[in-house]
């Protein structure tokens, strides 16, 4: 009797934890838009330096920003344009602009301007914004999106710049 009473406690601890470990997954993004009283704050739009930049139109330019729940372990990258915004969950990411430099400079660099904002606890309607400011894929400490649940950073930049990827012509036979 006195070897079974702690072997059943044991797989009843057992069977409890497994239980517990079993999140629901991670909701899909969806587009959303930044709540009108966050908005006011907002980086000017992407079109008015357009005409100025070099290299890929803000508009044609996407952006891969990794997302971590740091409570269940799920980890998704989302593919944004300047100016998109996403929801998954209780988090929404914005992507206002990215970077990244000429393949002829060095070093490589990888940046892009993020806006995230988290559902206030118990709330169903009402964001606080916990980040606002340029994150770097080869410097991630320089700035840095501190939160308890929710980590941010930015992985790509897909930009062209001129004479990249073009074809070299071959002078014509004789």
């Amino acid at each position: 009797m006195r070897i079974l009473a702690p072997v059943s406690l044991l797989l009843g601890s057992a069977l409890l934890l497994a239980a517990c470990t079993e999140e629901p997954p991670e909701p899909e993004p969806v587009a959303t838009a930044i709540p009108e009283s966050l908005r006011d704050s907002a980086p000017a739009s992407p079109e008015i330096a357009e005409e100025a930049q070099l290299g890929t139109p803000l508009a044609e330019r996407v952006a891969t920003i990794g997302l971590l729940n740091k409570r269940n372990n799920v980890s998704q990258e989302l593919e944004m344009s300047p100016g998109e915004s996403r929801r998954v969950g209780d988090v929404i990411v914005r992507l206002q602009t990215c970077e990244r430099t000429a393949p002829w400079e060095l070093p490589q660099e990888v940046g892009a301007f993020v806006q995230v904002l988290v559902l206030e606890r118990g709330s169903e309607e009402n964001f606080r914004k916990i980040f606002s400011g340029w994150l770097f894929e080869n410097a991630p400490s320089v700035n840095v999106v501190e939160h308890p649940i929710y980590d941010v950073w930015v992985k790509d930049c897909t930009m062209e710049f001129p004479g990249e990827g073009a074809e070299t012509q071959s002078a014509p036979e004789a």
